[in-house]
């Protein structure tokens, strides 16, 4: 018989909706709140059917074994390491797998953010799956959210957990934005990291970690927001940075760690960077 809760050590907290409604009209909870929040250990025959969907979007943090959620027309199947986002107002139904049930952290979430947050994850109903990459981060979050609501539901306590789904559901959105180790635009990113002191032409990095020019620049601009150079460019002034920051090299010293080996033309590159000198950066907090 399908069953909603009564799994061995688990958690469950339901926010009382009176408190809920009230939280959603003040400051930062009415952002982004926590209705509901639990973790159902080796949950079998855990199953849920919701015709007409949720007020509240729903993250599923599957710790260990696999289940199932339908949404829309399409199942998808859900295993360890991964996560589905349910958006508000969709119908879904989901359970857990006989044969190896799973272990899930769950929240629903609401609040006037959380449709940019999801977003954010790039999620939809026809792709709700997420890896994570993190997941000792995601389930202490998980746990830090109900461990707050667990002793009590006052606006502190709402306030602690609305911060901790704020972190989870960012940390999902970047586990998203990065690659994978042996993901092309990581091998690009780390052999950019590796040559800070020269100059990368885009056709021979892109030919290195096997994709197109084109390709290899829209994975950047997805990741970065810029392009392949403009990353490129970012790693070498953060190395100048710290270089200003923690050594006395001279400005001509440091231009030349980063692959300058005119002084003036990087003082001009890092003026229109910064809005200040290498010189001023350095002599800005003495």
């Amino acid at each position: 018989m399908p069953i909603e809760e009564g799994f061995r050590g688990q958690r469950l907290v339901v926010v009382p909706r009176p408190v809920v409604s009230d939280a959603l009209r003040k400051p930062v909870t009415r952002r982004l709140l926590v209705t509901d929040v639990g973790y159902y250990p080796d949950a079998l025959d855990h199953q849920m059917s919701r015709p007409r969907g949720t007020n509240e979007t729903i993250v599923m943090v599957c710790a260990a074994g696999t289940g199932w959620a339908r949404i829309g027309d399409t199942t998808h199947r859900v295993g360890s390491q991964q996560a589905i986002v349910i958006p508000r107002g969709v119908p879904h139904s989901y359970g857990s797998d006989e044969s190896h049930p799973w272990t899930i952290w769950w929240a629903h979430i609401t609040g006037t953010d959380a449709q940019e947050l999801v977003e954010g994850m790039e999620v939809t109903a026809a792709r709700p799956v997420l890896r994570v990459r993190t997941m000792e981060r995601a389930v202490a979050l998980l746990d830090e959210i109900v461990t707050n609501l667990e002793r009590d539901q006052t606006p502190a306590r709402l306030m602690a957990a609305s911060g901790a789904a704020w972190k989870l559901l960012t940390q999902l959105a970047v586990d998203c934005l990065l690659p994978a180790p042996e993901d092309p635009l990581q091998r690009a990113m780390n052999y950019l990291s590796d040559r800070l002191d020269g100059s990368v032409r885009v056709p021979e990095l892109a030919r290195l970690v096997g994709v197109s020019p084109t390709h290899l620049t829209s994975l950047f601009r997805r990741a970065t927001g810029g392009g392949v150079l403009a990353h490129h460019t970012a790693l070498r002034m953060a190395r100048a940075r710290q270089l200003l920051d923690t050594t006395d090299a001279t400005i001509a010293e440091v231009a030349r760690d980063v692959g300058y080996h005119d002084p003036f033309y990087f003082s001009r590159h890092f003026r229109r960077r910064h809005g200040m000198s290498p010189s001023a950066f350095r002599a800005r907090d003495s």
